[in-house]
């Protein structure tokens, strides 16, 4: 079942405890991103707890690896984080957890992002062909928010969020609407 037009508005500081390591954070914004896939996410991060504090992980423009409390984020986009259940085992969260932390300080993959772009945008997809299988090499360089978060997933949980499509070409919409996630809530002060 995917997630209906109605959207489960929680107060943040009364269910953050049943966010669990490993769970998606997709951001809703009108964006090129949005608009582009014909889906509301433009962004994806991954929750994990760090001791007390509830954190947000992911691959950010101008920023690159990222970890920020989750409750600022809240803060700043109050109505605007949809949290996402991922089907996966509590090691296989785990694993793609510490994948994340350690891309926390890389650069920001730009360039396979406007590579991704091209397979999305009208006109432009008619002269594209989707790449169904990841290669070696692309470990080796800069990602963007979902492919960092479905690479963390695929390489280090053996688990493939979005069924044959390669990471690098991997949307936030297209983790939102895999098989492997669930919408449990969007999050607000």
């Amino acid at each position: 079942m995917r997630q209906s037009n109605q959207l489960i508005y929680k107060p943040f500081w009364g269910i953050r405890n049943q966010i669990l390591d490993g769970y998606a954070l997709l951001w809703r914004r009108r964006g090129l991103i949005s608009i582009g896939t014909g889906n509301p996410h433009s962004h994806i991060e991954m929750a994990g707890w760090w001791g007390d504090h509830l954190m947000t992980l992911g691959l950010r423009e101008f920023e690159g690896g990222r970890a920020k409390t989750l409750a600022s984020q809240v803060d700043r986009y109050p109505g605007r984080i949809d949290v996402y259940h991922v089907v996966a085992t509590p090691d296989q969260r785990e694993a793609a957890l510490e994948a994340m932390k350690g891309k926390c300080g890389h650069e920001y993959g730009y360039w396979p992002l406007l590579s991704a772009a091209c397979l999305h945008l009208p006109v432009l997809r008619l002269f594209s062909t989707p790449d169904l299988c990841d290669h070696e090499d692309d470990r080796r360089r800069p990602e963007f928010c979902s492919q960092g978060f479905s690479s963390a997933y695929a390489q280090h949980a053996d688990v493939d969020l979005v069924h044959e499509v390669a990471d690098r070409e991997t949307s936030p919409g297209q983790v939102a609407q895999s098989a492997r996630t669930r919408y449990l809530f969007t999050l607000i002060p």
